[in-house]
């Protein structure tokens, strides 16, 4: 084995011989930030070379690093990984009578709605890897399989989503006695209004809820909201509840990176930054607060998008060994799976975690499909390289723009490699940062979600601009202070307004994209040209109605008349126009 151009630069500064020659190659390293230093680890020597490539003073950067680490053996591996813990088969002594854990279940539930059973029960050694706890659920011939977790202070839960109503039992299984063999029945009722179930894919590029109604993902970033403290969080929910989002992306654990530099309220783990962290013991509180927002984000009818995984990282929890990592999707998978609003997204910009390779990505996806019975959405998402979306497991394609100017242009493309949905989840944001990725306008934000929606995709949003507080939307939530979140919402009432509720691409001409139904519905959209008129030409006998739509100003305008064949429509020679016509 031998460095190459593929070998990530985080692997090469775990050698001194290595390090040394990169801090020669790269003396950025010494002085550069640690958020940028994070993003600097994950680059392969070829992906940094191509970013220094306007550099003409590097044009043999690549050809040179590479022949002076020739020189050193490329024999170094991942930081060694503790083995996993593997529970004893009897955690209590045999004195103790079996099913003897005192039991909450309660005697109805809702279907789609969280279930859940609590028991009292042991709290000796380390509940959290020496016992085992699951039940099957039976409802007619469906059976679910549920692991359960430890809550702390002796409480154990055990939590599904009942996907049918009726008659349901259940027979725990456990290697401490008193919490095996524990039988009970319930009944399922009916959903409460505004609870449609998980969603699902549909049509092959879109999405429904389990009832079958028609899931338009409109979403936004808040990465580290539900680490911010109450305040600002009950604002964020309050922003959100008069927003057109109806789907929020964010991480489990804290961030790292410019405008993150604040601790977080509560930590995954026992232990300290300062004296280490103890992977083999949860912190609950962390993770009850957790799932409180999810509920609180289900109440305003918002899907979590929730990140598992991220390379911003200044605790660690983006590099604890792969027994870590397993027992970590387990715990939260059991936790959170019951809930129907949640989405998993396995990484945000999953190719700058240097210590991850294909096969932990695949290892991860199956620990969390495996121990999830709902099956939710699941994805993952990109920095500079597109995830390898056909895999079976992956539901939909989550994509960061990889151009610096073309993204939703390219959603054609996308559903024709993939044949999956496409949710661009993020585009850039809305602001005035420095980097290019945060300092587009509210017109070119609305422009790109319109162009990906005619294109029969989903854009994301997010939020950037800088302020004194340092409480930007992207990160930390709060209030929302751009102009496109107005649009997008009218984007979405337009796009609800079409046949079956959704878009699909039509055939285009080169410079206008179309979407709608042949024959019956047409969405063009002129995006950043100013037309001051355009010619159709459609089948003779089909008359239809025009609309001319300012997407920008958000107004429609009835034209009179109906129009037919080979016709003629006059517009204001502005920009975000659109023109609707519908069979008359």
């Amino acid at each position: 084995m031998t460095f190459n151009e593929k070998t990530h630069i985080g692997i090469l500064l775990r050698s001194d011989a290595a390090r040394e020659i990169m801090i020669r190659r790269i003396p950025s390293l010494l002085t550069a930030p640690e958020n940028m230093l994070s993003m600097i680890n994950g680059l392969t020597l070829e992906a940094y070379n191509q970013l220094s490539s306007g550099d003409s003073s590097k044009s043999d950067w690549l050809a040179e690093t590479l022949a002076e680490l020739a020189v050193i053996p490329a024999n170094l591996q991942a930081a060694p990984s503790e083995p996993d813990i593997v529970p004893t088969t009897e955690y209590e002594s045999a004195s103790v009578p079996a099913a003897s854990a005192a039991v909450i279940a309660p005697e109805q539930g809702e279907q789609w709605d969280v279930y859940e059973i609590m028991f009292k029960g042991p709290a000796h050694g380390n509940p959290y890897t020496d016992v085992t706890l699951a039940a099957a659920f039976h409802s007619g011939e469906k059976t679910i399989q549920q692991a359960g977790f430890y809550d702390g202070d002796g409480v154990y839960r055990i939590r599904i989503m009942p996907g049918s109503q009726g008659e349901w039992t259940f027979r725990t299984s456990s290697n401490a006695r008193s919490l095996d063999e524990i039988e009970g029945s319930f009944r399922i009722g009916e959903p409460t209004p505004g609870n449609h179930g998980p969603v699902r894919v549909k049509d092959t590029f879109h999405f429904a809820y389990e009832d079958g109604t028609t899931y338009l993902p409109v979403g936004t970033t808040c990465y580290v909201w539900t680490h911010q403290g109450e305040e600002l969080e009950q604002q964020t929910l309050r922003t959100l509840q008069d927003s057109p989002f109806n789907k929020l992306r964010m991480c489990v654990f804290p961030k790292s990176y410019d405008y993150n530099s604040n601790e977080p309220i509560y930590y995954p783990f026992e232990g300290s930054l300062e004296e280490g962290w103890d992977y083999n013991r949860f912190n609950p509180a962390f993770f009850q607060h957790l799932e409180e927002r999810i509920a609180d984000l289900g109440r305003l009818g918002i899907e979590a998008d929730l990140i598992l995984f991220h390379p911003y990282d200044r605790w660690g929890y983006s590099d604890m060994g792969s027994a870590a990592d397993n027992r970590y999707l387990r715990y939260i998978t059991a936790r959170l799976s019951a809930y129907r609003n949640v989405w998993w997204s396995l990484a945000n910009e999953y190719d700058l975690m240097w210590t991850k390779s294909e096969e932990d990505w695949d290892r991860f996806a199956k620990i969390v499909t495996e121990n999830d019975p709902v099956g939710h959405l699941i994805s993952n998402h990109n920095c500079f390289s597109l995830y390898d979306f056909s895999k079976p497991w992956v539901t939909h394609c989550s994509i960061q723009r990889i151009d610096v100017y073309k993204t939703s242009e390219s959603t054609n493309e996308w559903r024709a490699k993939w044949n999956k949905p496409v949710v661009i989840d993020e585009c850039a944001y809305e602001g005035d940062l420095e980097h290019g990725w945060g300092n587009i306008t509210g017109e070119e934000m609305t422009r790109r979600f319109w162009e990906g929606a005619v294109r029969g995709g989903y854009v994301g949003h997010g939020e950037t601009y800088v302020n004194a507080e340092e409480i930007l939307w992207w990160s930390k939530g709060g209030k929302l202070t751009g102009t496109s979140p107005d649009r997008i919402g009218f984007l979405r009432k337009v796009t609800e307004d079409s046949p079956g509720g959704v878009l699909n691409p039509l055939h285009s001409n080169w410079d206008v994209p179309c979407a709608g139904v042949a024959d019956e519905y047409y969405l063009y959209y002129f995006g950043f040209y100013q037309p001051r008129y355009r010619n159709f030409n459609h089948k003779p006998g089909i008359s239809y109605k025009a609309e001319l739509i300012d997407t920008w100003n958000m107004k429609i305008e009835q034209l009179p008349g109906t129009y037919e064949g080979e016709f003629r429509i006059e517009m204001p020679g502005k920009q975000h126009m659109a023109i609707r016509l519908k069979k008359a």
